[in-house]
C-alpha cells in the first residue's frame, strides 16, 4: 500500500476528493511518472535492399583539422528526437495522448560511412517556386561535401526535375558557390512540372550519381518519394534525400521550413507601407496579399509582428462580406473609429467567394495545383463597389500591395542562413551514413531524419484553436466570421 501525502490524508479524513489538478500535483510530488512506449519511426537504409553493402570506413571527420571528435560527437541510432514534447498527464501520472509518442532518429555525423569520397558523385536540384535561402542550401551542400567529406564530384541539375534528362549537369565547387548565399532565387534555375520518373532515374543511373539532394516543396517531395522507390526497386546504390523548401511554411512535422522567417520579415515591411498609405488618406484602407495557398502562417506571423493590422484573413477560416458581422461591416466600423484600416489576406483565403468560369474551375498549373484567382484584386474591387453604393459622396481609397515576388526573391536573412547551413550539413551526414529516402529538418529545435513519405503526406496548417490565432484576434479585434455567419442564418 502506497504512503499517502499530507494533502491526501487531509482530504480523506474530511471525506472529500481533491480536484483532478490537485490529485495530479500530489501524485507527482510523491511518485515518479513514466512515459508510455515511444514508437521510433524506421528510417530507410541502403542496406535494407543491398544485402552485400559494407561500410566504406570511418568518418573522414576523424582526420579533419577543424573537428576533434570526442565522446558524444558522433550520433548513433539510439539518439532520437521526440516529436511531442508538450503533453498532458492524467491524475495517475500517465500520458493522456499515447498516439503522439513518436520519435525520429537524430541527425548528425556517424562514426562509419557507406560512401567512399573518391567514388561519390552528388547531384543537387532545385524545383518549384522560389524561396529565400535556396542558394544558401546549394552552397552549403557543396562546401559541406567538399570540406567535410572530401567529395570532389558535385553537380548541379538545372531547371528542376526536367533538367535531369534535358540539360547537361554543371560541375560545382566551393570557389564557384562562394557568394551564392548572398543572392536571391536559385542560381541552378528551377521550374514546375517536368517530372518523368523513368527518364529521371535513367539519367541518375547514366550519369553515375549515387547521392541526390532534392530541394523543393510538397509536390517536389512527393516526386522525391517516387524517385527513392524506383531507385530501391532497381537496387541502385543511390542515396536520395529531400530538403523541404516552402516559403509559406506548410510542410508538416518539422518546426518550420527555411526562408519562412525572411518571408515574415519582408511581409511586415509591406504591411507597414500599407499602414502608411491608409493612414495618410481619408477613409483609407491598406490591403496586403501575402503568400499562403493552403496555410496562413506568413499572414499570421506578420500580423503579430506588425500590430498595425485590423483584419487577418487566412485559408483555415472562412469569412464573408455582406450582412451582420461581415467583413464590410467590420471595416466600416474601423473607418469610423480610426479613419483608416489595414487588412491582410493570404492568397488562399476566400477562394470560394470569387466567381469563376467553368474553365477557371478546371485550370491547373504545371504542378497540378488548382490555379488561384487573385483574392487581393477581387477584394479591392468589392470594397470599392461597396463604398460607392453605401457612401457615394464620401472620399475613399484602397491601396493594394502584393509583395509576393519581392518576398520570394530576396536573399535569406541571418537566421534562415544559419538554418540552411545546419539542414544542408545534416542531409550530407545522413546520406554518407547510408540512410536514404529521408528529409532532414528541426523537430522541437533538434534536427532529425524523417521518412520522405511521412513528410510528403503531412500538412502544417494554422491551428485556429491554438493560443496564437486567439492572440491574432485579440490584436485585430476582428470578429469570428464563421460564428457570425451561422448566427445570421
Amino acid at each position: 500500500m502506497a504512503n499517502l501525502s499530507q494533502p491526501e490524508a487531509t482530504n480523506l479524513a474530511a471525506g472529500r476528493n481533491p480536484p483532478p489538478e490537485q490529485q495530479l500535483h500530489d501524485h507527482l510530488d510523491d511518485h515518479a511518472f513514466s512515459f508510455s512506449p515511444i514508437t521510433l519511426k524506421k528510417l530507410p537504409h541502403l542496406s535494407d535492399y543491398l544485402q552485400d553493402l559494407q561500410p566504406a570506413g570511418s568518418n573522414p571527420l576523424d582526420h579533419n583539422p577543424f573537428f576533434h571528435p570526442s565522446d558524444g560527437f558522433y550520433v548513433n541510432t539510439s539518439d532520437v528526437v521526440l516529436r511531442q514534447v508538450a503533453c498532458r498527464l492524467s491524475p495517475s501520472g500517465t500520458i493522456a495522448s499515447p498516439s503522439h509518442h513518436l520519435a525520429y532518429i537524430r541527425a548528425g555525423p556517424r562514426k562509419q560511412i557507406f560512401f567512399d569520397h573518391c567514388a561519390t558523385r552528388a547531384a543537387i536540384v532545385t524545383c518549384g517556386g522560389l524561396c529565400p535561402g535556396m542558394n544558401t542550401v546549394i552552397r552549403e551542400l557543396v562546401v559541406g561535401l567538399w570540406d567535410l567529406y572530401g567529395v570532389r564530384q558535385i553537380y548541379g541539375i538545372k531547371a528542376g526535375y526536367r533538367g535531369f534528362y534535358s540539360i547537361q549537369p554543371i560541375e560545382l565547387n566551393p570557389k564557384m558557390v562562394h557568394n551564392w548565399h548572398r543572392r536571391g532565387g536559385t542560381v541552378l534555375e528551377t521550374s514546375r512540372g517536368g517530372f518523368d520518373l523513368t527518364k529521371i532515374v535513367d539519367a541518375i543511373e547514366n550519369h553515375g550519381f549515387n547521392q541526390v539532394y532534392i530541394i523543393g516543396g510538397d509536390g517536389t517531395m512527393r516526386g522525391a518519394v517516387k524517385i527513392f522507390e524506383e531507385v530501391r526497386r532497381r537496387k541502385l546504390k543511390v542515396g536520395v534525400t529531400g530538403i523541404p523548401k516552402t516559403v509559406d511554411n506548410d510542410v508538416g512535422i518539422i518546426d518550420r521550413s527555411f526562408g519562412f522567417q525572411t518571408a515574415v520579415e519582408m511581409a511586415e515591411q509591406a504591411i507597414h507601407a500599407a499602414h502608411v498609405e491608409a493612414e495618410s488618406a481619408v477613409n483609407g484602407i491598406g490591403l496586403v496579399k501575402l503568400m499562403g495557398r493552403s496555410t496562413g502562417h506568413i499572414a499570421l506571423h506578420a500580423t503579430l509582428s506588425s500590430r498595425d493590422v485590423d483584419c487577418c484573413l487566412i485559408p483555415e477560416t472562412e469569412f464573408y462580406l455582406e450582412g451582420k458581422g461581415g467583413l464590410l461591416e467590420f471595416l466600416e466600423q474601423r473607418l469610423k473609429e480610426r479613419g483608416h484600416a489595414v487588412a491582410v489576406v493570404a492568397e488562399g483565403a476566400g477562394q470560394d467567394l470569387i466567381p469563376r468560369t467553368t474553365a477557371q474551375k478546371e485550370e491547373r498549373d504545371e504542378s497540378g495545383n488548382m490555379v488561384f484567382l487573385d483574392v487581393g484584386a477581387w477584394l479591392k474591387t468589392e470594397l470599392k463597389k461597396w463604398w460607392d453604393r453605401e457612401h457615394p459622396h464620401e472620399l475613399f481609397t484602397v491601396k493594394y500591395i502584393d509583395p509576393t515576388y519581392m518576398i520570394r526573391a530576396v536573399p535569406a536573412n541571418a537566421t534562415d542562413n544559419l538554418y540552411c547551413t545546419l539542414v544542408a550539413h545534416s542531409a550530407i551526414h545522413g546520406l554518407m551514413a547510408g540512410y536514404t529516402g529521408f528529409v532532414t529538418g528541426p523537430i522541437n529545435g533538434n534536427n532529425a531524419y524523417i521518412p520522405l513519405a511521412d513528410v510528403a503526406q503531412a500538412k502544417n496548417e494554422v491551428n485556429i484553436k491554438d493560443h496564437k490565432w486567439e492572440w491574432v484576434r485579440s490584436i485585430t479585434n476582428q470578429p469570428d466570421f464563421v460564428k457570425s455567419k451561422q448566427n445570421s442564418v
